[in-house]
């Protein structure tokens, strides 16, 4: 009964928009400013996660390659991250939440009852990436892909905003080798530990 707050794809959805108002990459403030004006909702619906930006889908469009490709050089940007990651808190608030992003456990709730720093092989997070693209009728070529992903990495290892790091007194789980069910039951459980339940 948790509400999931993907907050990745928060990121897409203004990288998406600054992508449809064709804002170079490079311009910060104006990236920043429209930020702050973009209005995003996240919503389970159908069994499963949908984004709206300003009352319109774009489930489907923030996963496109454009965007990923250029999700890193948005999100690295101080005044995108200060408007999500207070809206993010608004979100978390009243509980009862599961956030999912690169930066949760170390910027957005650093207090956070569970941190869970989930790490893959680089062939699996491939694998899984391809995966669902393909499922979505998005072709993708693997080694690309992985050059796209492993780019990622560094950029999101590298920024000064909320850099990607594992933060103090977080449980490491290697999923390469996990089926979805193994790693939702060990995150099931240390909630259930900590709950005392």
């Amino acid at each position: 009964g948790y509400l999931h707050i993907d907050t990745g794809a928060m990121y897409r959805a203004v990288t998406l928009r600054v992508l449809e108002e064709k804002i170079p990459l490079m311009d910060s403030a104006r990236i920043g400013a429209l930020a702050e004006g973009t209005r995003i909702r996240l919503e389970r619906s159908g069994g499963a996660n949908r984004v709206y930006v300003d009352d319109r889908d774009v489930t489907r469009e923030i996963r496109s390659t454009q965007v990923t490709q250029s999700v890193s050089a948005v999100s690295s940007y101080q005044g995108v991250r200060d408007v999500l990651v207070r809206e993010q808190r608004k979100m978390a608030e009243a509980g009862g939440v599961v956030l999912e992003g690169r930066d949760i456990a170390t910027v957005v709730l650093p207090k956070a009852d569970l941190k869970i720093f989930m790490v893959a092989r680089i062939d699996e997070r491939v694998r899984r990436r391809k995966s669902e693209l393909e499922a979505e009728g998005i072709p993708v070529d693997s080694g690309k892909l992985q050059q796209e992903i492993l780019e990622r990495d560094r950029l999101d290892s590298t920024r000064e905003a909320s850099p990607l790091r594992k933060a103090p007194g977080s449980l490491e789980v290697d999923t390469s080798s996990m089926s979805i069910e193994q790693q939702v039951q060990i995150v099931v459980d240390q909630a259930k530990e900590i709950a005392g339940d």
